[in-house]
Formats: structure tokens, sequence, C-alpha cells
């Protein structure tokens, strides 16, 4: 993997976890609380450091460090963890009407990968962008807190249930 794509101890970064094919998982509001219960654990247990979020239907976005160690060995315990869950939740959902598609463009990508054996939800790469000044890390929390505004889903940033724009949001984030 590219240097590029890395992240150190001590840094904050922006970062995109992409579901494969940018399927629309995230559309029921309990594949979303699957995410939050994930990210609390990370937050209370691997010391992950969240500073903004967002739930989209087929990506997150974070900014985030890590208290110790780097955020791609979070990131990627977080990413193997919830990928199991989540695809035990879409299997077992009676009211998951496109439970058969899913799941076939999930083996689908999996093909494609000798890493997987079964199933690949998550893309692979996150590419964290590291956030070396105030400037940097303004606009991407904007970008974060437009993201639903932008797609149509709300006309306000707080309005969006699963960000940190909200002031309602499950997850607790740490002043930026």
């Amino acid at each position: 993997m590219s240097r590029a794509y890395k992240t150190y101890e001590g840094g904050l970064f922006f970062v995109t976890l992409t579901v494969v094919g940018w399927i629309d998982v995230f559309t029921r509001s309990e594949y979303c609380d699957t995410l939050v219960q994930n990210l609390k654990y990370c937050q209370e247990k691997k010391g992950l450091q969240l500073y903004a979020y967002c739930i989209m239907s087929s990506h997150v976005h974070l900014i985030a460090a890590a208290e110790t160690g780097t955020l791609s060995d979070i990131l990627q315990d977080f990413k193997s963890y919830t990928a199991k869950q989540l695809l035990q939740q879409i299997q077992d959902n009676p009211q998951e009407s496109r439970k058969d598609w899913l799941l076939f463009l999930f083996r689908h990508f999996a093909r494609k990968n000798n890493h997987n054996i079964e199933f690949q939800f998550w893309q692979h790469h996150n590419h964290p962008i590291d956030l070396v000044n105030n400037k940097l890390v303004e606009q991407k929390v904007n970008y974060i807190h437009q993201n639903p505004v932008i797609a149509g889903l709300v006309n306000e940033p707080q309005a969006f249930t699963f960000s940190s724009a909200n002031p309602l949001s499950p997850l607790t984030v740490l002043p930026v």
C-alpha cells in the first residue's frame, strides 16, 4: 500500500469508509445504529477520537485520530467487525426486500479480491487525508456536514440524524 494512504501516530485525518460498489446500505436505521454502536465501542475501548462524522447511504465520513497507535489499525478492526455484523443483519432481516440483491453484490465483489472468503462489504481503501492545519480541518468539517444537504436529504445540516452537525447526534464528538 502506498505511503500516501496510511495514517501515522498522532495525526488527525479525514477518512471515507465506502461500501463496495457504492451500494446504498445505510438507508435503514438499524444498519446505521450498528455503525453508531461500533463507533462508540471504538471510542470507549480502542481510543478512537472522533471529531466529526456523517453516515450517508453508501459511505461514512469521519474526522478522527487515535489516542495511541494509528487510526488505520482502529479502522481496520472497526470495518472487519462491522461488516460481519451488517452482513448477518441483512441475512436475518425479514423486512429486507433487497436481501438477495445485496448479498449477490457482496459475493460478486468478494470474488474480485483474494482476501475475502464469501463477502466483501467495504472498499479496502480509506484514502486518509492528513489534516495539517485549521483551514483544512474547517473545510472538511463543512464538507461532512453539508453532505446530506447537497444530497437533498435535509435542508439544514443540523436536521440530519446521523451527523455530528445534529445537536441530538447519537455519537459524542470532541471539539475540533
